[in-house]
């Protein structure tokens, strides 16, 4: 396969498949909480649910169980289903069966779900920055008010202000399988860093990786106090601005042991293992769905959240 090949499962849906997710919200119903022990308070900018979009659900399901030992409950909501993910009984994110969706595109993506205080504001400050609004607020009654964006670039995204208040930072400190960390892959990095900075009141933190000899600049944007997400140039010009989402593996011969189950489950090794500037390993893949996913080894001690410092 082509790198082109290979990278376009991140970005081949591109924001029609976001909508239709949150077009599944047109139709009323309640969702749980994005937390079993929210904190009361909106930590804006944290990343704080993941969903799937999927069109092989019962694959997905077998596939992330047998990497990671993920659980699965599907919430029957009349019109279309939802499925809860939950990792060592704690709530991680969700799946939508794409095949209830009104298209017939290959939508399989992974979505992020970023924290705002005030969705209406938030929205706004989205559509006067130059991105797209292509879903308004809408209730999801537990879990709070969504609405599904892109950045000036088109990267999808989507918001929440959640009803009860987001998961804690620290709460939770990121075990194998669970979601350590966002990045965003930008065409013009500078321009993106500047629309998320204007739109959603991230600080824009430039550090310096890698070594002497081969120097990478990384972008981190912090939010509430925090480090909530990476901001990257895309490491290949066909690949259109997506986000992509970050699993954790506690160390190199972990991650050669969850690579090797790979294929087996139906999912396809995209990058195989490879050293990141800053240290670790990661490696890039695709469950049977299609739908891309990175994993990335952390050391315990140098973990910041359950989604931040994965850098």
């Amino acid at each position: 396969m082509s790198k082109s090949g290979r990278w376009r499962v991140f970005a081949s849906a591109g924001a029609l498949g976001v909508a239709l997710l949150a077009g599944c919200a047109t139709t009323q119903f309640s969702l749980p909480g994005v937390s079993g022990d929210p904190s009361g308070r909106h930590l804006a900018g944290k990343v704080i649910w993941h969903d799937l979009l999927s069109e092989t659900p019962a694959q997905t399901e077998a596939f992330y169980s047998g990497l990671f030992g993920w659980e699965f409950e599907d919430l029957p909501l009349g019109v279309a289903n939802y499925t809860l993910i939950r990792h060592r009984g704690r709530l991680i994110g969700g799946m939508v069966d794409q095949n209830q969706l009104p298209t017939r595109d290959d939508i399989s993506q992974w979505v992020v779900v970023i924290s705002v205080a005030d969705i209406d504001a938030a929205v706004t400050a989205v559509d006067g920055a130059g991105g797209k609004v292509l879903t308004p607020p809408t209730s999801l009654g537990d879990r709070g008010h969504i609405a599904v964006v892109t950045d000036a670039e088109g990267a999808a995204f989507a918001l929440l202000e959640t009803r009860d208040g987001d998961p804690a930072d620290g709460s939770h400190p990121a075990a194998t399988g669970d979601f350590l960390w966002d990045e965003l892959w930008a065409a013009d990095a500078p321009g993106a860093g500047a629309f998320y900075q204007r739109a959603l009141g991230y600080q824009l933190e430039q550090r310096e990786l890698g070594s002497a000899e081969a120097p990478v600049t990384y972008g981190v944007l912090n939010g509430s106090g925090r480090p909530r997400a990476g901001l990257r140039t895309n490491p290949a010009d066909d690949i259109k601005p997506t986000w992509v989402s970050y699993l954790r593996v506690a160390d190199a011969a972990e991650l050669d042991r969850v690579l090797a189950k790979v294929e087996g489950l139906g999912g396809r090794i995209l990058v195989p293992a490879t050293d990141r500037p800053a240290g670790g390993r990661v490696a890039l893949i695709a469950g049977p769905s299609g739908a891309g996913i990175a994993l990335q080894t952390w050391d315990d001690s140098e973990l910041v959240s359950a989604n931040g410092g994965a850098l």
